[in-house]
């Protein structure tokens, strides 16, 4: 089944953006979902819960433990992968960290780890599936999932809503990250591979105790849609670029 059809690896994808993502593309019915998640039993729950809603599509989707800020995991997702499937056709590094009761240097050190490092290994570890893509239009991509909050230069300018945004550790690695997009495109474009950054929008997640419906956040599902409008290759004129929903943020 999974072989006729696009897929795509979610990281995080067991709740926010990443699931509402996951359900955005079964309803389409022509994409096959890796599902990760660092937790084996949230990430069934995850599954069970997207089996549950679309029906038809039961076998269209399917539970990969992976935790980005561990290579092992990393490294044995992507040979489950390559042993079952022979290759993947989109990457997208959902998986994030924000909000932490920490020390700064420690807060900083794990985030970090998840929103920076754990893209780059990710992308490193699947790159040889990824070549292994048959997909030309459109072709295969990268999607790193970012924030605007990571805009260095709407950090600077005193008109932005961002301006004065505390949060060191989630705004510096989420810039970082940004950084590693645009590492990845150069490395990567040059073979034909699109890469991204892209900013879903502020949504209803665990991502900290801020994002919630009555402090304005998105339904995952709304923010979600516009993503597939990336990964379906309709905004591929801006790749290598940072992106949201209706434009581009300035790096």
């Amino acid at each position: 089944m999974a072989a006729s059809k696009i897929i795509v690896l979610i990281t995080g994808g067991n709740s926010g953006v990443g699931f509402g993502l996951a359900s955005q593309l079964l309803n389409r019915g022509t994409y096959h979902v890796l599902l990760g998640s660092r937790s084996t039993d949230k990430g069934r729950d995850a599954v069970k819960d997207l089996q549950a809603r679309h029906e038809s599509q039961s076998d269209a989707v399917e539970l990969l433990q992976i935790d980005v800020t561990d290579d092992d995991s990393i490294d044995k997702a992507a040979v489950t992968v390559r042993n079952k499937h022979g290759k993947v056709d989109v990457i997208v590094n959902n998986a994030g960290l924000a909000g932490m009761e920490l020390p700064l240097r420690q807060a900083m050190r794990e985030a970090f780890d998840v929103n920076a490092a754990g893209p780059a290994a990710v992308v490193n570890a699947f790159a040889p599936l990824l070549r292994k893509s048959s997909m030309t239009s459109p072709p295969p991509r990268i999607i790193n999932v970012s924030s605007g909050a990571g805009s260095i230069n709407r950090c600077l300018d005193p008109t932005s809503p961002l301006y004065g945004m505390l949060g060191y550790q989630y705004r510096s690695t989420k810039a970082a990250m940004n950084m590693v997009t645009a590492c990845q495109w150069v490395e990567y474009g040059k073979e034909g591979i699109k890469v991204f950054a892209y900013d879903p929008g502020f949504t209803i997640s665990n991502l900290s105790a801020h994002n919630k419906a009555e402090n304005g956040a998105r339904s995952a599902e709304e923010s979600a849609s516009s993503l597939v409008d990336v990964i379906e290759g309709k905004r591929d004129d801006e790749a290598g670029m940072f992106l949201h929903n209706t434009g581009i943020y300035p790096w």
